[in-house]
């Protein structure tokens, strides 16, 4: 373990010029003069302004739109409110803009008199996302030709974090962990798994939350696979919905909550048992988590392969895979819960074994450990990569397995 120096405070102006001249380097490595962003996260990130949602699903008239040009420093900004947020202090005024409707006809053909201005007729474009407006006037919109995939620019810029990038995402994990802790300290017999929800959400934003990011999970997790929710794969199920559940003595819960904290998301994952200690072999299965965890750990390294960590995974579990085979042994995270690097993923072997690992990519380690009669171990771990190792920003006890 190595020991990164963090700003106490992240400098969110000092954060966007740097996401902004990792944007525009990829996108001249990508041969991409300009982006159009649609997505929340995405307009986060080549902006700097924070967007806040209950239910992405429902914003996709109201929200905002970013578009970048690889010659020019700052990103435009369309949003249907201004007052109150942060995008005057991060921006210039002449690169704030109006809101434009790109689900409508109407607001395409206005956007692409706009975007005329803003992008030659002859740049290559590229776009996260396209409405059916847009692509009914795809010709007006992209008189280049048929917009890129703006996510490959996206995924690119995003794989290395700045420090201030880290402060925030330390910040949101420190959110977090404060509000379950207050969680793990209430979790009684006959609690219902919206109670855990409600209380969780309301610490996060007592603490500084920003957002609730994913519906919390408590899930009882089964004393076996057969007795578990049935699945395509044969595999346990992850993750169910919260319901009003009550909860009862000796309950295995496999947790997993996210808020975000200045757009930088946290991801938290640990095993509780309600109302009684683990037994023997549930403190057996954790011993076995950590062994599995730490040979992860001691290969962990910028330099390394996707496919090194696999490989120190399957080999302390005794040659099988223990992670859930729909998700993965690690991944990123940053603007996304869960972003590039992916590690163990249904992309295969030849993807891990291309996937070399550098220093300033975050990393959450997330394997499983099942046997039937316990309920099983999980937890997460969110760890920066360095030259010569990793640094902890997970900062939580495993109780009630170990300290």
């Amino acid at each position: 373990m190595t020991v990164i120096d963090l700003p106490a405070e992240p400098d969110l102006a000092r954060m966007g010029r740097e996401r902004g001249a990792r944007l525009r380097s990829a996108m001249t490595d990508q041969g991409v003069d300009a982006l159009v962003l649609l997505g929340n996260t995405a307009v986060t990130y080549a902006t700097g302004v924070s967007w806040p949602l209950g239910d992405s699903g429902l914003a996709h008239v109201d929200r905002p739109v970013a578009v970048v040009t690889v010659d020019d420093p700052w990103p435009h900004l369309f949003m249907p409110f201004r007052e109150g947020s942060s995008a005057e202090s991060l921006l210039p005024s002449d690169h704030v803009h109006p809101p434009v409707y790109l689900e409508y006809d109407e607001g395409v053909r206005n956007f692409a008199s706009v975007l005329a201005d803003l992008v030659p007729e002859a740049a290559r474009v590229a776009a996260d996302e396209l409405t059916g407006a847009m692509r009914r006037g795809q010709k007006a919109l992209f008189p280049g030709g048929i917009p890129g995939d703006a996510s490959m620019v996206l995924a690119q810029a995003k794989l290395i974090k700045t420090p201030d990038e880290l402060a925030c995402i330390r910040a949101a994990l420190r959110i977090t962990e404060q509000a379950m802790a207050g969680i793990e300290g209430s979790l009684a017999p006959g609690m219902r798994q919206i109670e855990l929800s409600a209380g969780f959400v309301r610490h996060a934003y007592e603490h500084g939350a920003e957002a609730n990011v994913l519906d919390p999970i408590w899930q009882v997790m089964p004393d076996s696979r057969e007795a578990g929710v049935w699945t395509t794969h044969g595999d346990l199920a992850l993750p169910l919905l919260t319901t009003e559940r009550e909860l009862a003595r000796g309950d295995v819960l496999w947790t997993d909550v996210s808020i975000s904290y200045a757009g930088y998301c946290s991801d938290f994952g640990r095993t509780w048992i309600v109302g009684q200690d683990p037994a023997p072999r549930q403190r057996a299965q954790f011993r076995k988590w950590w062994e599995i965890h730490s040979a992860v750990k001691d290969v962990l390294r910028a330099g390394a392969t996707a496919s090194d960590l696999t490989r120190a995974a399957i080999e302390a579990n005794g040659g099988t895979k223990p992670w859930l085979p729909h998700f993965y042994l690690g991944h990123g995270m940053g603007v996304d819960p869960a972003e590039m690097p992916f590690v163990g993923t249904d992309l295969g072997e030849e993807f891990d074994e291309q996937l070399v690992l550098e220093a300033g990519m975050v990393l959450v380690l997330e394997p499983v450990v099942w046997e039937d009669g316990t309920g099983g171990y999980r937890s997460e771990e969110v760890l920066v990569i360095e030259e010569e190792g990793w640094t902890a920003l997970t900062d939580y006890p495993y109780t009630p397995y170990g300290d």
